[in-house]
């Protein structure tokens, strides 16, 4: 599964989310690198975010909580309520539900979420379960962090790693694939051990206390989407440094086996934040005390688009390009194997 390109959503999504008559209760809806819409129910806020997951059978409840879970997060609240919808290829797959259901609520009872409903259905058209998780969370007066609101002067916080989620998934889905260039069954389980990292819910509440300025969980399109996104709704220009990055070896092998690039692989389980230089050093002090791997990877500056250091080169990108993923290119590369 991947992206549409922006301009595509542009014409053909965008224009249909903003109905003709004015709705005052609607504080921010769809658009697009902000990944949750705010509503005022009386006199508090609320948070609400969708997310599908698709492909990944093992774990695919757990994996699609966590997931919809990280946006309401990373917008500096944590989440509290959920709805599910499965839908399985055949009305036989009772007991495929019944996994589905059982890792949704190990996810929701990790984070403390209440699944409150949801659909269930079977559907011919399908050949793998799609799990689509909404997830819900009222504000209760915290301040509410966008995907726009990092400031020149900032320094970046990038948690987690590059291209975490996607190189545990290629350890699960292609790992004949991985043995035949040359991984190892070590090299495969350390792997698939990483998508157990996927939440990010801690390390948000962290960095949300520590006064972010911004934040984006980092899904499909990579680090280098994410930052794109941050750059293109704050109004400024990102300055990385990937030696700066959190060291992840085993995502280092695989990118070298299967010749892929981490900065562009999914990699739920890592988050892109801002921060002002006065908190950068206590936050991640915090994280660091928590068990998280993070680093201090670069500034924010007057400008657009992100400039980043890598190896000894200079890259600079502008324009976003939602639709290029790594892990869509390797499904389309290693599918008939």
């Amino acid at each position: 599964m991947s992206k549409f390109p922006y301009e595509m959503l542009k014409e053909c999504v965008y224009p249909f989310t903003r109905p003709e008559h004015e709705d005052d209760s609607v504080i921010l809806g769809a658009t697009f690198g902000e990944d949750v819409a705010l509503t005022r129910v009386g006199k508090d806020l609320l948070l609400s975010h969708v997310d599908p997951i698709v492909g990944a059978v093992s774990g695919i409840g757990w994996l699609a909580m966590h997931v919809a879970c990280n946006d309401i997060a990373c917008s500096g609240i944590r989440p509290r309520w959920a709805q599910i919808l499965v839908l399985v290829p055949t009305k036989e797959d009772h007991q495929l539900v019944r996994e589905i259901m059982a890792d949704a609520a190990k996810a929701a009872e990790e984070i403390q979420v209440t699944i409150v409903g949801g659909h269930t259905g079977y559907s011919s058209g399908i050949s793998r379960p799609v799990v689509a998780v909404t997830a819900m969370a009222p504000a209760m007066n915290r301040r509410i962090i966008g995907t726009g609101g990092a400031r020149p002067g900032d320094h970046i916080i990038i948690t987690g790693g590059a291209g975490i989620e996607g190189t545990s998934i290629l350890a699960v889905d292609f790992a004949d694939e991985g043995r035949f260039l040359g991984l190892s069954e070590d090299e495969l389980r350390e792997a698939s051990r990483l998508s157990d990292e996927v939440s990010v819910v801690t390390e948000a509440m962290i960095l949300a206390d520590h006064g972010a300025t911004s934040m984006h969980d980092v899904t499909r399109g990579g680090i280098l989407e994410t930052s794109i996104e941050i750059s293109r709704l704050s109004g400024v220009s990102l300055e990385i440094d990937a030696a700066l990055l959190p060291s992840r070896p085993i995502v280092d092998r695989f990118a070298e086996a299967f010749s892929f690039d981490p900065l562009k692989m999914i990699s739920s389980g890592s988050l892109v934040a801002t921060i002002s230089s006065e908190t950068v050093a206590t936050a991640l002090k915090a994280l660091h005390g928590s068990g998280i791997h993070a680093g201090d990877v670069g500034t924010v500056k007057e400008g657009r688009g992100i400039t980043l250091y890598r190896k000894g080169t200079r890259f600079t990108e502008t324009e976003v390009h939602c639709e290029d993923d790594e892990l869509a290119r390797m499904w389309a590369i290693h599918k008939e194997s």
